[in-house]
């Protein structure tokens, strides 16, 4: 084996690893909360090359609201997707856009982009 093959070979096992932990590997989720204010609570969640934070907590019982900031101009990132809540929002039309939560009962809402390649949730506790 000469020099430049070992050399491809360790560069393509490298890139397999991180592959493999890219899709696979457990990675660590920052979760952010609410802010309450005369009884209702907002949270905001930047969309700039993904959605930060990805998931975001929601008190039970108090009228919610996630707004997405918009600061990237992917269109695979310009629209919202809440499938269970039949919400499909275009994040381009304004720079923060605005949706309502349902809070009556704890759960999961997830959401993702137009394309289905970024994803978030919201949880309700």
């Amino acid at each position: 084996m000469s020099v430049s093959q070992i050399v491809a070979l360790i560069v393509g096992v490298i890139l397999i690893g991180f592959i493999i932990w890219w899709f696979f590997g457990k990675h660590k989720e920052a979760a952010g909360t609410s802010t309450i204010v005369n009884d209702e609570q907002t949270a905001t969640i930047v969309v700039n090359g993904g959605y930060s934070p990805s998931t975001v907590i929601l008190k039970k019982g108090v009228p919610a609201q996630v707004n997405f900031d918009m600061r990237d101009t992917t269109a695979c990132l310009s629209h919202v997707v809440f499938e269970q809540l039949g919400v499909n929002e275009d994040l381009t039309k304004q720079k923060i856009t605005t949706v309502n939560i349902p809070t009556d009962k704890a759960g999961t809402y997830n959401f993702a982009c137009g394309m289905d390649m970024f994803h978030g949730k919201v949880i309700v506790k």
